[in-house]
């Protein structure tokens, strides 16, 4: 399984949104944000660290741990702050696991589907070691598999872990029924840091998660902060949500 944080936007927004309760935002503040942000995050969003930006950078880092501070409880603040992530070859029952979360990405989650696309002998990379699908585990003790079979008079045919009936051999629905929840699931998703931490208190190392959708939440934990420290554990668990 591989992770990727592509980008962190809204930051800009999410600090602006600090000077507007207490009326202390102008539009000339705005745009001084703005223009901050712009030099100081890379078009991934990313901190970028430069001498010649030092002046920018403090005063970045000050709002920073301003919307830190008051963000964590008044969580619509962080809402402006998004992250898109896409996880290529988590195993398919991880895969249902974090799909239970998709109300907290707005429903914005797109994963491989096992309707459209076809799966072979595929396992992911954390199970590799662990199983051996029965069809694997004949072909190595040299058993031969029948390709046909018939059951009540019903002629079925072999397909990828079981047996299809011949008439529908072809059909997409049916050929999924025979899918192992170990198959690589790729997904793209987009999550707010005030849902994202609800997520990462339900799925990281302390929670009983399965262990590689732990890593997949842990590993995109170590992305975030890499982005910017402010963004931290301390942070996701501070979160009212």
């Amino acid at each position: 399984m591989k992770v990727y944080l592509n980008e962190i936007t809204g930051i800009d927004d999410a600090i602006v949104s600090m000077f507007m309760s207490k009326r202390s935002w102008t539009r000339e503040k705005e745009l001084e944000i703005r223009s901050i942000c712009d030099k100081v995050l890379d078009n991934r969003g990313k901190i970028i660290i430069s001498d010649k930006l030092s002046s920018e950078l403090e005063q970045f880092d000050t709002w920073m741990k301003s919307l830190v501070k008051w963000g964590w409880t008044h969580t619509t603040m962080l809402r402006f702050i998004d992250m898109s992530i896409t996880v290529e070859g988590l195993h398919r029952a991880g895969q249902d696991d974090w799909d239970s979360h998709t109300k907290r990405f707005n429903n914005r989650i797109i994963r491989s589907s096992t309707r459209l696309a076809d799966f072979e002998h595929e396992i992911s990379k954390w199970y590799e070691d662990k199983i051996i699908p029965t069809d694997i585990a004949l072909q190595h003790v040299n058993q031969n598999i029948p390709k046909t079979i018939k059951i009540n008079g019903i002629n079925y045919v072999k397909a990828i872990n079981g047996y299809i009936r011949e008439d529908l051999k072809d059909n997409k629905d049916v050929k999924r029924g025979l899918y192992m929840l170990s198959i690589p699931s790729n997904f793209i998703f987009k999550v707010n840091m005030t849902e994202w931490s609800h997520v990462y208190k339900e799925r990281n190392n302390s929670s009983s998660a399965n262990p590689e959708v732990k890593l997949c939440c842990e590993s995109i934990a170590n992305q975030i902060e890499s982005f910017h420290s402010q963004f931290n554990r301390d942070l996701f668990k501070k979160i009212k949500n």
